[in-house]
C-alpha cells in the first residue's frame, strides 16, 4: 500500500527555502475539483455503472408447487428501453449472458421501448429492432407483458413486434405451463400506469385456487400489488414479478432515489411478502430520462422455484 504522505525531493543546487509553496486553496480551484469530481461521476455512471450487469440469483419456495417444477429455473428481464440509450449490442451482451443461465422459461415484465426524446414512429422501429435481438433467446417458454411505455407508443405495434418473433405477450391472459402431468400458470395483466389492467381476465375464477398449481404473475408497476391484493385474484398470485422503478437508476448515499415513477414509489427493488403472494421488483437493464446508473447496476434475475 503506497503512503498516504511522501517527502518531495529538492533538485540539486537549490536550498529548502527555494523549494516550491504549495498553493492556496481558493475559491476557484475548489470549483474546478468539484467539477471535475461531478465529470467523472457522469462518465462512470453512463459508461460502466449502466452496463455494469448484476445477476441475481434466487430460490423462491412456491406452496403446492408439485415436485415436478421442483428446481424449473425461470429468468426475468425487464425495462429495456431499447435505443433512446440502450444500445443494440448491449441488448445482445443481455441475451448472450441469460443463454448461458439456460434458463426454462423467460418472463419479461415490460417497456421494451422508451417515449421520452424520440418520436412514436422511432420507438416503433426500436420495437421491431428488439424483438429482433431476443429472438436470440435459447429457450422454449418466452413471455411478456407491456410496460407504460408500450402502451404510450402503441401497445399493438409492440406486441406484434414481440409475437411475430416468436414471444407470447399475456395481456390480462393466462397460459398453463405443463411437466410431469402437474402445473403452474402464467400470468399477465395490462400496465396499470397507461394501460386497463384486469385480474379478472388474467386470473379468471377457473383457476383460483386450485390444489398444486400456482400462479405467477406479470405486472410492470410494483405498487398496483396493494390493487391486487383488494382483487379476490390477488389471493391465489403465488408470485407477481414487476419492474418500472429502475430500481431508482441514480441512487444517492442517504438521499436515495432521486426519483421514482408513479405506482413505483412503494415497492423500488427486491423483495416484499404480502401473506401468500410474494413480490420481486427487477432493476430493469435500461435507463430513462438520462443514460446513468449510479449505485443501482441493471439487473437479470434468475429465479429457482422450490417446493414448500
Amino acid at each position: 500500500m503506497l503512503p498516504l504522505t511522501r517527502e518531495k525531493s529538492i533538485p540539486l543546487g537549490m536550498a529548502p527555502s527555494d523549494s516550491p509553496s504549495l498553493q492556496p486553496i481558493t475559491r476557484r480551484g475548489i470549483l474546478k475539483a468539484g467539477c471535475a469530481g461531478a465529470a467523472g461521476v457522469a462518465l462512470y455512471s453512463t459508461a460502466v455503472a449502466r452496463h455494469w450487469i448484476d445477476v441475481t440469483r434466487h430460490n423462491v419456495p412456491l406452496a403446492g408447487l408439485a415436485e415436478s417444477f421442483d428446481g424449473l429455473r425461470i429468468v426475468q428481464l425487464s425495462d429495456i428501453h431499447m435505443d433512446e440509450f440502450t444500445e443494440p449490442v448491449f441488448l445482445q451482451y443481455v441475451v448472450d449472458r441469460i443463454n448461458l443461465l439456460e434458463p426454462d422459461v423467460i418472463l419479461m415484465t415490460g417497456d421494451f421501448v422508451s417515449f421520452d426524446i424520440s418520436t412514436k414512429k422511432f420507438a416503433i422501429g426500436s420495437a421491431w429492432q428488439c424483438a429482433n435481438i431476443l429472438t436470440g433467446l435459447k429457450c422454449k417458454h418466452v413471455f411478456a407483458s407491456l410496460g407504460n411505455h408500450d402502451v404510450f407508443v402503441d401497445a399493438a405495434e409492440v406486441t406484434a413486434a414481440l409475437t411475430a418473433n416468436g414471444i407470447r405477450v399475456l395481456t390480462n391472459a393466462s397460459v398453463p405451463l405443463e411437466r410431469g402431468g402437474a402445473r403452474i400458470w402464467l400470468a399477465g395483466v395490462d400496465d396499470p400506469v397507461e394501460g386497463e389492467p384486469n385480474p379478472e381476465l388474467a386470473i379468471p375464477a377457473s383457476i383460483r385456487g386450485l390444489p398444486n398449481e400456482p400462479i405467477i404473475l406479470m405486472c410492470h408497476a410494483p405498487d398496483y400489488a396493494d390493487d391486487l391484493l383488494q382483487h379476490p385474484a390477488g389471493h391465489s398470485v403465488s408470485l407477481m414479478l414487476s419492474g418500472h422503478t429502475h430500481g431508482g437508476q441514480v441512487r444517492l448515499p442517504i438521499v436515495g432515489a432521486l426519483q421514482l415513477p408513479d405506482l413505483g414509489k412503494k415497492y423500488v427493488e427486491g423483495w416484499f411478502r404480502f401473506g401468500p403472494m410474494q413480490l420481486y421488483v427487477n432493476r430493469g437493464i435500461g435507463t430513462v430520462g438520462v443514460p446513468f446508473r449510479l449505485d443501482c447496476p441493471p439487473e437479470i434475475t434468475l429465479f429457482t422455484l422450490r417446493a414448500a
